[in-house]
This record gives structure tokens, sequence and C-alpha cells, in this order.
């Protein structure tokens, strides 16, 4: 067995490559000036590989993980694992208009041709249940930060209210809080366009206690600003937010914390500043129950 990495998630991937007792290859990239990349890999592999790489800013990434597969199984490769902890393209799971292209359904299939078991963490699904209706293979599987998350906000706070600002944060929100015993209620939000959102928080006090906002992953940012000005509004002064992806598009950080925020969390499935929650252990321990 062998871990490749990607140079965008070469020190995740050696934390990794540690835990597992495995040895670790650099992916070798060469961008020409037209655009192009060019991959290079060691040329004798075993027969299982794992590639590591998240899928954020995917449209290069994607056709680089495609030549690495590709050239992977033809230098001895025999079982190709894909760890991308961040998976890009699953939002779009339906055709919303005539004509539109189906995303999820598409870059899904395409990753099954491509790999024997994909993991991610806690991908972005609206309307279906499971990572293998998506990717329809055997081992298509979503793991969850929550715990991990969990026991980052136990060193951090003795209590706090966890916030989620809409329904589909729920489902980490409640894990997490009942995981710690933290109390945890879901505010009411409504998409206008890419950065524009109203919210209605819910009916209760937020000022006694810190108030934690808890995402999946923040891009924009305007989500979280939102939340922390009706919580400023509301009373609250102890403001701080944990996102698992941190995609962070252009302002988005410093705009987060222009809204009152003061400090944001994210786990390292992306490099970033705020990547302080590990999740080697995590993927290490999904991968040893799939060997």
């Amino acid at each position: 067995m062998i871990i490749l990495a990607f140079p965008d998630y070469l020190s995740q991937a050696r934390r990794l490559a540690a835990r597992l007792d495995v040895a670790l290859a650099e992916v070798a990239l060469h961008h020409f000036p037209d655009g192009e990349s060019l991959v290079r890999l060691p040329p004798s592999l075993p027969e299982h590989v794992i590639i590591c790489r998240s899928l954020n800013q995917p449209n290069d990434k994607l056709i680089e993980l495609l030549l690495c597969a590709t050239t992977a199984r033809e230098l001895g490769g025999k079982r190709l694992t894909l760890v991308a902890p961040y998976l890009s393209y699953m939002r779009q799971d339906i055709a919303n208009r005539p004509g539109e292209a189906v995303s999820q359904r598409i870059v899904g299939k395409w990753l099954a041709e491509l790999f024997d078991d994909v993991l991610t963490v806690d991908p972005h699904l609206h309307r279906i249940s499971s990572l293998t209706q998506a990717i329809p293979i055997k081992n298509a599987i979503s793991l969850t930060a929550a715990n991990e998350i969990g026991i980052f906000l136990k060193q951090q706070f003795n209590h706090a209210l966890l916030l989620g600002p809409d329904r589909e944060s729920e489902q980490w929100v409640s894990a997490i809080a009942s995981n710690i015993g933290f109390d945890y209620a879901i505010a009411d939000k409504h998409r206008l366009g890419d950065r524009q959102v109203e919210m209605r928080l819910p009916d209760r006090v937020f000022c006694k206690q810190p108030v934690i906002l808890i995402d999946d992953m923040a891009s924009t940012g305007r989500t979280l600003a939102k939340a922390a000005g009706l919580l400023q509004a509301a009373g609250s002064r102890d403001i701080y937010a944990v996102v698992t992806h941190a995609l962070f598009c252009d302002d988005a950080y410093r705009h987060i914390l222009q809204a009152g925020v003061k400090a944001i969390w994210t786990t390292d499935s992306i490099d970033h500043p705020s990547s302080c929650i590990k999740l080697d252990c995590l993927l290490a321990n999904a991968l040893k129950a799939i060997a």
C-alpha cells in the first residue's frame, strides 16, 4: 500500500500515512503556461494505492485527479482509493431549470469509474441520504467530523449554545451537541442568491452563554455573517464559528470576523490558517475498516 499525496494536501497526508504506517509519495505537478497540467507519479506502484486530495477549486483538480488515477492503474495499481475530505459538485442533485447539468450524478459516476473506494467528510448532500446514491460503488463512504469538532469544543468551553444557520446544518449540529452535552438551536434561512440570504433566529435567549455557529462549509461567508449580526442584535456578545470545510472565497473569512465572530475554527480538510481540527484519526480508522 502507498499513499499518493498532491502538494496542497501533503501535510495532512503525511499525518495519515504515519497513523497507517504506510509509505507516502508526493504527486509531482507542473503547470504549463497555457494552463495544462503535467502529473508525475513514482514509476512503480503497489496494488493498493490511496490518492489524497481535497477537491476545493475543483475544475483543475478533477482533471489532475483523472490523470493521476489513470496513470496509477497503468503503473500497477489494482485497487484505487480516493481520500477527498472535501468533495466538490455534490450540491447540484437535480436540474432546477430545463437544460441544467446534474453535476452530482455526472461527477459521481465518473469517480465511480476511476476509483474502487471514495472516502469523504460531511459532503454537501441535499435530497439523498447515502453517498452511494451519488457515487455508485460499494465503498462510497461519507464520514462526519462531528466527534472531532465536539472534542475540540469541549476543550474550549464548559458549556455553550450551538447554532445551526439552517435546517441542512441540523444533522451536524445535533450530533455534536449530543456528543458533548451542549444545547443547540436551528435558525431558519432562505437563500436569495450566491451572496444574499434571509434568516430568522429561533425564539430563545442568546445573551447568557457563548454561541457557536456550526456549518459544514463557508464559501462566501454571508450565511455565518448574517447569523452573527442577528445574534448581536439579540444581545449575544460571545459568538464563535466552527466550519468543516474552509472554502472562504474572496473576502469571506474577513467578512465573518467583521460581522462580530470572535474566532473561526475549521478542520484541516482544506489548508487554511483556521484549520486546527485534525481529521487524520477519523480517516485512518475508516481506511482500516475497509482494508
